[in-house]
């Protein structure tokens, strides 16, 4: 199911075939992690009333998110890596299981997914992170999201030093010798305000050819009173850095990733989808209407992380609209989700 996605256009599906596709991937994943996990057959028992076959994408059970902060899940029985959630000293973080079937399909999907942007030719990587950041045996996010895009990049140059302080004689030579061609350059978004956008001074650093991929870290960036179109701008106007790619994506789907597009929406790919629904009842909401973002994936094998509902709010804005060509559903993400709204699932989960 999922290798046949993998020949498509990332956002060609219109709902209506995506939804009967998933939902026969997400059936056969939910007994694939009942079968296998003891934990996710003893949730689904409590609090789904067991397993049965689904008719609807909204019914496939979900777990929510800090429950894998709770506990290891894991369906397989040769895990190659943990992969832990990024987090402040003290925090809980969570815990996600990989073999090495669902690294493949991870990693698969994230070049199916940016390959529409990036093309196929390997790129000059900019990586706006410390080398320190990856580490095989101890990887967080952070460090797993620059470890995938480095599969799109070549002559690799990390712009932080190993106390997160820009490098701006890397930065500069790399910029040299590659800044007449197009690069690439990935970040978590508030290190590439804080570290990148803050070393230089306007036109001091001519990245107009570069393509920046960025996510995450917009909570601080809010909390400065920057907004995504202020960020677009300042890079334009510091850099004349215009080719700009934001993306939503969490640890616990590594590998799913929704991509900015020409209208400014959120396109989850082929292989995955997103339901909002209504705080408190957990029914899905409609087009427009604010709710919590739960996500649906076909990559998850390895742990049972098919269907998550995190602690993001969003709407649901289009569906098959058709900009630039991408068809299904479009999202705007709006913020963290207050812990009152979350509490009632995540305890019947847990009982």
């Amino acid at each position: 199911m999922f290798e046949r996605l993998l020949n498509e256009p990332p956002y060609s599906l219109r709902q209506p075939e995506k939804e009967a596709i998933l939902l026969e991937g997400l059936n056969e994943l939910t007994r694939h992690h009942y079968e296998r996990s003891l934990e996710y057959a003893r949730i689904l028992d409590a609090a789904w009333g067991g397993l049965r076959t689904y008719g609807d994408v909204s019914e496939v059970p979900y777990l929510p998110v800090s429950l894998f902060k709770e506990m290891e899940l894991k369906s397989t029985a040769t895990p190659s890596f943990v992969m832990r959630s990024s987090g402040t000293t003290g925090q809980r973080t969570s815990r996600i299981v990989i073999d090495n079937e669902t690294a493949r399909r991870q990693s698969e999907a994230l070049v199916a997914s940016f390959r529409p942007i990036l093309g196929t030719r390997r790129l000059p990587f900019l990586a706006i992170d410390t080398k320190d950041v990856i580490k095989p045996t101890d990887l967080t996010a952070r460090g797993g999201g620059v470890l995938g895009m480095m599969k799109f990049g070549a002559k690799t140059t990390f712009a932080l030093d190993s106390q997160l302080e820009i490098d701006r004689q890397a930065v500069e030579a790399f910029v040299r010798a590659h800044g007449k061609e197009p690069f690439l350059i990935f970040g978590f978004t508030f290190l590439i305000w804080d570290k990148l956008y803050r070393a230089f001074a306007d036109g001091e650093l001519d990245l107009s050819t570069a393509i920046l991929i960025h996510s995450g870290g917009w909570k601080k960036l809010e909390a400065q009173k920057v907004s995504n179109p202020e960020f677009r701008a300042a890079l334009k106007r510091r850099f004349d850095l215009t080719n700009i790619f934001n993306f939503y994506g969490f640890v616990e789907q590594i590998g799913s990733v929704f991509i900015e597009g020409p209208d400014g929406l959120l396109y989850p790919p082929n292989f995955t989808d997103v339901i909002v629904r209504r705080p408190h009842s957990w029914e899905p909401a409609g087009i427009g209407e604010e709710g919590v973002i739960q996500v649906v994936s076909l990559l998850p094998r390895s742990y049972p992380g098919h269907s998550v509902l995190t602690e993001d709010l969003g709407v649901v804005a289009t569906i098959d609209a058709g900009s630039g060509g991408r068809y299904g559903k479009a999202i705007r993400v709006s913020g963290r989700a207050p812990k009152t709204e979350l509490r009632g699932c995540s305890d019947v989960i847990a009982a």
